[in-house]
């Protein structure tokens, strides 16, 4: 321990505080860098969070003891990434996160015997309209959503029902498609009972009107018209471009096309009788048979009686005629025939095939363009009128140009790694992890050699010099002769300047090697008045 004290005492004060902080700042540095190290990798629990949602999830997070970290303003939650998993299935168990509104769980405390028929079914609404907006909140690009019903009741002594109405305010990422809008009013209509889809309205954040609710169907129709006429454009566009790049390359093609279709709905009926296909349908037969007899003229009674009683005096008929007449009714066989063409039927189609030419190297391994032959041209029209069904009477037209693209020709894609390199892929978060350890190790490696080097160095020379300053001066002291006169107390400049940089000696130093002269003369008085002495003797040069 008195060694110890001793070594210490002897670094000084200025020396041992120097230490202290070097040491220091060593411990804190070495701390950060291995908790930073050591800390769990952490990944996003849950986005676009509202604020109840948001402490409910910190106060069960906190109660398990499981690290956490907001951002965003609370609307986003990182947790470790080796607990997202199980922890997202132990908050849906509780029911977290809600979406920030009042579902079918109102119904889960309520008192049924204290409640009134008016608080039941505006909790209904409420249930209702909350059930809505978490189903529209988990379509792609809807961050948030917030419904209102409109449920009107009938009224007494009405014949009639209102129609009931929904509006919806959507906050979402970029723009929603048209397919996307009418797909939220259908869903709304199927969930409400007699709401039809032109009864919803929809409105995004800005204000802007993407549905209109006031029952019109012209605005839905059209739609759905644009909608039909861009699918079948770009079905069709999928297929021939895929057909062109099999023989061109990938990317070495681009196709449009255009469709003309009628929207309108025929209905047509027409009759056809066939004069041939006749069928008997019914037959009538009357008979007719009339006689005349000669009275010589009399005209009595008897002669004007049926049968003529008068039997002696009965008078040969004299004229006799017979009538037969004969209807046949005939049906002609009639065909009756309805056609219904419905909407949407394809008038025209006009496609525009563009292709780009081959490239080869010549021999100083350049890139040269080459057109392609009018025979593969024509061979590629070919292949795009089979695709499209190609039909001259309704007006088709196919062209397809060759012209050079602007942009360089594609760089085949690179093959993914497989067997043992395959099963070495890093996702996005080791290969951050990796460059965060990488300069946390730089950052270790600068601070050893640019500030921890230079301040041991400095240290270990400060002793070194004072060491030497030392033993030079009791060496002065100690020596009985007087050659070198007062040259022998302090170490030669030249010898000094050799020794270490005159920049580096500070002033403690020089003190301290004043203070141990003054002990040594202290202890050798009888030498020292001897070196005086000689002092005084010496001529001056």
């Amino acid at each position: 321990m008195q060694g110890l004290v001793a070594f210490l005492r002897g670094l000084g004060a200025s020396r041992l505080m120097a230490m202290v902080a070097v040491t220091t700042a060593l411990i804190a540095f070495f701390g950060f860098v291995i908790m930073r190290v050591t800390t769990p990798q952490l990944t996003t629990l849950f986005t676009d969070l509202s604020v109840e949602d948001s402490s409910a999830i910190i106060k069960d997070l906190e109660r398990q003891a499981i690290p956490f970290e907001l951002r965003n303003d609370g609307a986003v939650i990182m947790v470790p990434k080796d607990k997202v998993t199980r922890l997202r299935m132990k908050l849906a168990e509780g029911g977290l996160p809600k979406g920030g509104g009042v579902g079918y769980e109102i119904f889960d405390k309520s008192d049924a015997l204290g409640t009134t028929s008016f608080v039941q079914n505006i909790n209904h609404l409420r249930a209702l309209e909350g059930e809505l907006a978490r189903t529209i909140h988990a379509i792609d690009r809807v961050q948030a959503a917030r419904v209102h019903l409109v449920l009107p009741e009938r009224p007494l002594f009405s014949r009639e029902t209102p129609e009931p109405s929904a509006s919806i305010v959507l906050r979402v990422r970029g723009a929603l498609e048209p397919q996307q809008i009418r797909a939220i009013r259908h869903l709304v209509a199927s969930a409400v009972n007699g709401l039809k889809p032109q009864r919803v309205s929809i409105v995004d954040e800005a204000g802007q009107l993407l549905a209109d609710g006031a029952g019109t169907g012209t605005d839905g129709d059209n739609a759905v018209a644009d909608e039909r006429r861009a699918g079948f454009e770009k079905r069709m566009r999928n297929q021939v471009e895929a057909i062109v790049s099999s023989v061109v390359g990938a990317g070495r093609a681009r196709v449009q096309i255009s469709a003309d279709f009628d929207y309108n709905k025929i209905t047509q009926t027409s009759d056809k009788f066939d004069p041939e296909g006749r069928v008997l349908r019914s037959t009538q037969t009357k008979e007719e048979s009339a006689a005349t007899t000669d009275s010589n003229g009399q005209v009595t009674v008897n002669n004007e009686l049926p049968g003529n009683q008068n039997g002696n005096n009965a008078i040969p008929a004299r004229d006799q005629s017979k009538k037969t007449e004969e209807t046949n009714n005939y049906e002609i066989s009639r065909t009756t025939k309805t056609e219904v063409t419905e909407a949407g039927r394809v008038n025209r189609l006009s496609v525009a095939v563009l292709v780009d030419g081959s490239y080869t190297k010549n021999d100083k391994g350049e890139m040269v363009y080459q057109e392609r032959s009018k025979e593969q041209l024509d061979r590629i029209a070919a292949l795009v009128r089979s695709a499209i069904g190609f039909d001259q009477k309704r007006g088709d037209q196919v062209e397809v140009v060759n012209l050079k693209f602007a942009e360089a020709p594609m760089v085949p894609p690179v093959a993914e790694a497989t067997g043992l390199l395959g099963m070495l892929q890093f996702t996005k978060d080791d290969v951050m992890y990796v460059i965060e350890l990488g300069v946390m190790m730089m950052l270790s490696l600068v601070v050893m050699f640019m500030v921890i080097r230079p301040l041991v160095k400095r240290i270990l020379a400060s002793e070194e010099v004072a060491a030497l300053t030392g033993d030079g001066a009791m060496a002065a002291l100690t020596d009985g002769s007087a050659q070198g006169g007062g040259q022998n107390l302090v170490p030669s400049t030249n010898a000094t300047a050799q020794m270490i940089d005159v920049a580096q000696i500070q002033g403690q130093v020089h003190a301290q090697s004043v203070h141990r002269v003054g002990e040594l003369a202290e202890r050798n008085p009888n030498e020292t008045a001897n070196i005086v002495r000689q002092w005084l003797t010496e001529t001056a040069t």
